[in-house]
C-alpha cells in the first residue's frame, strides 16, 4: 500500500460533505454530488465514511447510498470497501420506520439482559438491512452523573450492571461466529474512559478521576467487552486530570492496546482531533494535534469533513514524527476489523434478505422490552391500575409527545422530528384514550416545558376527572444542547403540579425523561410514580397498558434518584457520606438505586450459603427463595449485595454483585442460586492493582443478610 492508500484507511469522513444542498441544508431525499464523492475516494482514498447527513432516510435510499459509495470503492487499484459507520444506538435509528427501542438507561431499569440481546440483534439485523455493517454501540459509560446530558445513553451508574448489559448487547450486534453475517454488525464500545463524570455535570466539559477510580469503576465494563470480541472502540471527547484522552498515550496504548490487548481498533469521536488545538489547546495547529492523537494511539480519525487530517499525517510521517510502524499498526487493525465483518466478501447487501425489517415481530419485542423497563417507584394506596371507567385527565408537556418518549438520536441528532415522524406511533395520550376509551378520557396540554401557559384550562378540566394523568420531564436532547444549570424539573411543570394537587383530585406523575430531574418539592403531591426514562415509540402504549393493569411494572431503578440538587450520591458511596456520619446532608436520596414497586408483592426466604468461608479458585454458592405471595403474576429482579467491612481502601457500603430477573405466577416459588467469587469482590488497591483482601463480608437480597469471611 502507499501511504497514501494507508492514510485514506486511517480517515473517516461524514456523508454530508458529498451530498448536494439547498440554502446550505442537504436536499431531501438526499442526493450525492458525486464529483465531491469521486475526489474522497479517488485522490484521498478515505477508508471510512458516517452519519446521516441531517434526517433519516428510506432504507431504500440507504441501500443505494452503501451501493454508490462501495462502487467506487470497489473501482480503485486495491478494492477494499469503504466501511460506514452509524449511530443506532437502540434500533437503527436514522432509517425511516426502523424500530425503536427504548434508550439504554430504560433498558437497563429492565434488568433483563437476555431481552437487551435480542433487541441488540433486531438493531443488528435492521442496520444491515440498510447495508451498514458497523454501530457506534454500546455506550459503556458509567452513568453516575445525573445532570450529565448524555446519562440517558448510559446502562446507569452500577459498574456491574453496565458490564452485564453490555456483554449481551456486544454478543447480540455480533453474534457468535468469527466473520459478523449479513444479519449482524460490528460494534463500537464509547466513549472509552470516564467520558461521563465531568466535575460541572456539562458535557465535554474537564473531569478529575483518580486512576484508582478509572480502573475500579470505569474500565471494567470496557475490559469485558473487548474480552468478549467488541471489534471497535470509540474515544472519550473530553480530558481527565488535565489530559485530553485523545492525546493520552496512556490511556490509549498502554491500557487499552497493552493492559487489555485489545486487537480491533480505536476511532475518535466527532472532530476531537481537531479539537485538541481549537479546545484542549494542547496543540498549536492541526498538525500537531494529528501527531499527538496518533502517536497516543488514535487509529482512525472522524475528522469529519475536510481532508486536512489526509494532508498532515502524510506530511508527519515524511517527516519522521510520526513512524511508518505506527500507520501499519492502526491501518492492520482496520483491515482486520473489515475482514472480520465481512466485507471484503459482501461489501453490498441484498435488499431481499431482510423481510423482518420492521416487521410485527420486532415490534412485539420493542413493546415487551418497554414494558419490562417502565418503573413503579410510588403508589398509595394502591391507586394503580386503575380501574374501567375512570375518567381520567391527561395532562402535561409530554402527553401527546412522541419527542419526549424517544428523546434524542431518533430520527435525527437533537430527535426534534419525532412528532412528525412518528405520527403514526401512539403518544400517552392516544394510548390512554384506546385502552380506556376516548369517551373517559380528557386532555389539557396544562403547560409547555418552559411555560405555565396551559394551567387555567387543565384545573378547570380536573373537575370532572377521577383522576389526573400528569405527564412531566424533558424535551428531547443530547450531548452539549442537553447542558443545564440546574437539575430540578421546571419551573413550569412544578406550578402546574401544584395547581393540579390543589383540585383535590389524584395525581399520578408519568415521568419522561432522560436524567433523573429532581422533583421533591412535588413529590409529596402525587398518589403515584411512573418512571419511563425514554421507551421509545412503544413507550405510550405501555404506559396507558400500565395504568390499566394490562402490564404489571417490573423496572428497577439503574442509578440513585436525587432528592436535592447539591446531594448527588450514588447508592455505592462510602460510609462517611451516609446520613449516621453526616446527619446533616447525608445519603438520603428521593429513591436508591434498585427500587421498584410491583402490583404484586414478593417475599425472600430462605437464604443459604455453601459455606462461611469464601476461597480463591472456589465460589461461594449463594442460594435464596422468592416467591409471589400477591394476587396477580409479576416480575421479580433479586439483587445481591455485598459489603466488605474492613479495606485497606476505604470500602463502599455496600456493591451489587449479582442479578437475576423471575416471573412468578401468585403463589408460586423460586429458588435463585449465585456464585460469589474472590474477583467479585476484588478491589483496585493503591498501588493500582486488583486484589482480594482477607476479611470479613456481609452479603445480603431481598432484606435477607448474611456474613461469610475470605482468607
Amino acid at each position: 500500500m502507499t501511504l497514501q492508500e494507508k492514510v485514506g484507511q486511517m480517515t473517516q469522513i461524514s456523508i454530508e460533505a458529498f451530498l448536494k444542498t439547498a440554502n446550505g441544508v442537504p436536499v431531501e431525499p438526499h442526493v450525492f454530488d458525486e464529483a465531491k464523492l469521486k475526489t474522497a475516494i479517488q485522490k484521498y482514498k478515505v477508508g471510512s465514511m458516517l452519519n446521516v447527513g441531517g434526517d433519516a432516510q428510506t432504507l431504500s435510499l440507504w441501500q443505494k447510498r452503501i451501493e454508490t459509495i462501495q462502487k467506487l470503492a470497489l473501482q480503485e487499484r486495491l478494492k477494499i470497501p469503504v466501511l460506514y459507520g452509524i449511530d443506532a444506538i437502540r434500533g437503527n435509528n436514522y432509517t425511516l420506520e426502523a424500530v425503536l427501542f427504548p434508550q439504554q438507561i430504560a433498558q437497563a431499569a429492565s434488568f433483563n439482559v437476555a431481552m437487551a440481546a435480542k433487541a441488540a440483534e433486531i438493531a443488528a439485523y435492521e442496520t444491515r438491512a440498510a447495508f451498514i455493517p458497523w454501530n457506534f454501540s454500546p455506550v459503556l459509560d458509567l452513568g453516575r452523573h445525573p445532570a450529565w446530558p448524555r446519562i440517558w445513553e448510559t446502562y446507569g451508574e452500577d459498574p456491574y450492571l453496565v458490564k452485564e448489559m453490555g456483554n449481551a448487547v456486544v454478543k447480540g450486534y455480533e453474534g457468535s461466529a468469527a466473520i459478523i453475517d449479513r444479519y449482524h454488525v460490528a460494534s463500537c464500545l464509547k466513549h472509552y474512559m470516564g467520558y461521563s463524570m465531568p466535575l460541572s455535570g456539562h458535557d465535554r466539559t474537564p473531569a478529575w478521576i483518580p486512576e484508582r477510580e478509572l480502573r475500579e469503576y470505569f474500565l471494567p465494563q470496557f475490559a469485558a467487552a473487548i474480552k468478549q470480541g467488541a471489534k471497535t472502540v470509540m474515544v472519550n471527547s473530553g480530558e481527565i486530570n488535565g489530559v485530553p484522552v485523545h492525546a493520552s498515550k496512556h490511556l490509549l496504548t498502554d491500557i487499552l492496546k497493552g493492559e487489555l490487548g485489545f486487537k480491533g481498533f480505536a476511532v475518535s469521536d466527532w472532530q476531537d482531533i481537531q479539537y485538541l488545538y481549537q479546545r484542549h489547546k494542547v496543540a498549536a495547529d492541526n498538525k500537531e494535534a494529528v501527531m499527538i492523537a496518533i502517536n497516543a494511539g488514535i487509529d482512525m480519525s472522524m475528522v469529519p469533513t475536510d481532508f486536512t487530517f489526509c494532508d498532515d499525517l502524510i506530511a508527519l510521517v515524511r517527516e519522521g514524527k510520526v513512524s511508518m510502524s505506527r500507520i501499519d499498526d492502526a491501518v492492520s487493525r482496520i483491515l482486520k476489523v473489515k475482514y472480520e465483518t465481512g466485507l471484503f466478501e459482501q461489501p453490498v447487501g441484498d435488499a431481499n434478505d431482510y423481510p423482518l425489517f420492521n416487521s410485527t415481530e420486532h415490534n412485539r419485542l420493542n413493546y415487551d422490552l418497554a414494558a419490562e423497563c417502565i418503573t413503579l417507584l410510588k403508589n398509595e394506596a394502591q391507586l394503580l391500575p386503575l380501574r374501567k371507567g375512570t375518567k381520567i385527565l391527561v395532562t402535561g408537556p409530554s402527553a401527546a409527545s412522541m419527542r419526549a418518549l424517544n428523546g434524542g438520536w431518533a430520527r435525527n441528532w437533537q430527535g426534534t422530528n419525532s412528532d412528525e415522524t412518528e405520527r403514526g406511533k401512539n403518544t400517552i395520550l392516544e394510548a390512554i384514550a384506546s385502552v380506556f376509551g376516548s369517551e373517559n378520557v380528557a386532555y389539557s396540554g396544562g403547560s409547555t416545558f418552559t411555560e405555565a401557559s396551559g394551567i387555567k384550562d387543565a384545573v378547570g378540566k380536573a373537575s370532572s376527572a377521577d383522576v389526573i394523568v400528569l405527564c412531566i420531564g424533558e424535551d428531547s436532547y443530547t450531548e452539549t444542547p442537553g447542558n443545564i444549570d440546574a437539575l430540578t424539573i421546571s419551573a413550569s411543570q412544578i406550578e402546574l403540579a401544584k395547581a393540579l394537587a390543589a383540585t383535590g383530585k389524584p395525581v399520578v406523575y408519568v415521568l419522561t425523561e432522560g436524567r433523573p430531574r429532581v422533583i421533591s418539592e412535588i413529590e409529596p403531591f402525587s398518589k403515584a410514580v411512573l418512571h419511563t426514562y425514554l421507551l421509545g415509540n412503544e413507550g405510550g402504549n405501555v404506559v396507558a397498558d400500565v395504568l390499566a393493569g394490562v402490564i404489571n411494572p417490573s423496572g428497577r431503578l439503574p442509578y440513585t434518584y436525587p432528592r436535592h440538587t447539591n446531594s448527588l450520591t450514588n447508592y455505592y458511596h462510602k460510609h462517611t457520606e451516609t446520613s449516621e456520619f453526616d446527619p446533616a446532608a447525608g445519603y438520603n436520596p428521593q429513591w436508591e438505586f434498585g427500587h421498584g414497586l410491583s402490583y404484586t408483592s414478593f417475599v425472600y426466604s430462605g437464604l443459604k450459603l455453601n459455606s462461611s468461608e469464601l476461597k480463591a479458585g472456589s465460589p461461594l454458592r449463594v442460594s435464596v427463595t422468592v416467591t409471589n405471595n400477591g394476587k396477580v403474576a409479576g416480575k421479580e429482579t433479586a439483587l445481591l449485595f455485598v459489603s466488605d467491612l474492613v479495606a485497606s481502601i476505604t470500602p463502599e457500603v455496600r456493591r451489587l454483585r449479582g442479578f437475576k430477573k423471575v416471573d412468578l405466577k401468585p403463589g408460586e416459588s423460586r429458588e435463585l442460586t449465585f456464585n460469589v467469587t474472590s474477583e467479585d469482590i476484588s478491589f483496585i488497591n493503591s498501588d493500582l492493582q486488583r486484589v482480594t483482601e482477607p476479611g470479613a463480608f456481609k452479603l445480603s437480597v431481598g432484606g435477607l443478610n448474611a456474613s461469610f469471611n475470605f482468607q
